[in-house]
């Protein structure tokens, strides 16, 4: 992500925050920037080794407070199937969303397709399921990786 994107993104966080009454502090804003620059999804260790570049000695459970935060914020998602998280293509309202992940490059790509989400809901109801949390997840090979750019 370009510095004029992320600052975009981070005054967006920032907003939310405020209007949310909730505090988006240093460390967790470090761990978003360091979310939403990176090119694949990052593992709390993966974001733990890029803090010691500016913040002295930080621990795992710094870590994943400032995750939980984002999390419940709806800034970041977590990807159950990598263990891994992305930030947020639309964090200004509540979602449910897909997510197409390539095998070969890492690529995430995030959807918000309301029939997805309807079609979940009517076969949970139907079946009595109550879930903790939805979370569709489809792993392949993006169309860059198999050479069929699909515009």
């Amino acid at each position: 992500m370009d510095s004029e994107r992320l600052a975009q993104v981070m005054q967006r966080a920032e907003a939310l925050c405020r209007e949310r009454g909730v505090r988006l502090t240093p460390q967790r804003r470090t761990v978003l920037e360091l979310v939403c620059e990176a090119e694949r999804p990052m593992s709390a260790y993966d974001i733990l080794d890029l803090m010691r570049a500016s913040v002295s000695n930080p621990a795992p459970p710094t870590v994943y407070r400032a995750l939980d935060f984002l999390l419940e914020q709806g800034l970041v998602h977590k990807l159950e199937s990598i263990h891994a998280f992305v930030g947020c293509s639309h964090p200004d309202h509540p979602h449910s969303s897909q997510f197409l992940i390539c095998a070969d490059c890492g690529d995430v790509n995030e959807l918000e397709d309301p029939a997805i989400a309807r079609s979940l809901r009517l076969a949970e109801s139907a079946s009595g399921f109550a879930p903790k949390r939805r979370v569709v997840e489809l792993i392949g090979t993006c169309a860059r990786c198999t050479g069929k750019d699909h515009e």
